[in-house]
């Protein structure tokens, strides 16, 4: 399956009814990480949860709930990549997200401005880059299209 760069959170849950209603309850750390807002709308989708069946209860609770161990970030300190800054942050830094919508805090850089960036700090829910190299739109399309083929 591919997965869309515009992706902001990926988590398990169940469906209830609600009155008139179907109701998918948001977990509160995707809340809390800022990858999805109260004031916005989003698309859902919903596909069918692959599981392998144990007998167990483990299959009714949602998968945030059974799983232990958090994803590790995708990036690690010292990892140079190319992005494009999403947005601005509220203290006025550069936002960019990558795989599974992890969040990357980009020091002096605009919205829209394609950089080189060098991780300098992981943490468990967000990682702090600075820049390298700033990137015309030329030259990023170049870089996206080798990343889009290989």
């Amino acid at each position: 399956m591919e997965i869309p760069p515009q992706l902001r959170c990926l988590f398990s849950g169940t469906v209830e009814e609600r009155a008139d209603s179907y109701v998918i309850e948001v977990p509160a750390d995707e809340i809390q990480l800022n990858n999805v807002r109260l004031d916005k709308s989003y698309r859902v989708g919903i596909l069918p949860e692959t599981t392998q069946s144990n007998g167990g209860d483990n299959e009714t609770q949602p998968r945030h709930e059974r799983d232990h161990a958090a994803p590790t970030p995708p990036v690690d300190e010292g990892e140079t990549r190319t992005v494009e800054i999403e947005d601005i942050g509220d203290q006025g830094d550069g936002v960019t997200r990558v795989e599974r919508g992890f969040v990357v805090i980009v020091p002096e850089t605009e919205q829209g401005e394609r950089v080189v960036v060098e991780v300098t700090d992981v943490r468990e829910n967000v990682a702090f880059a600075t820049v390298v190299d700033r990137v015309s739109y030329y030259q990023f399309s170049v870089i996206w299209s080798k990343f889009v083929t290989s």
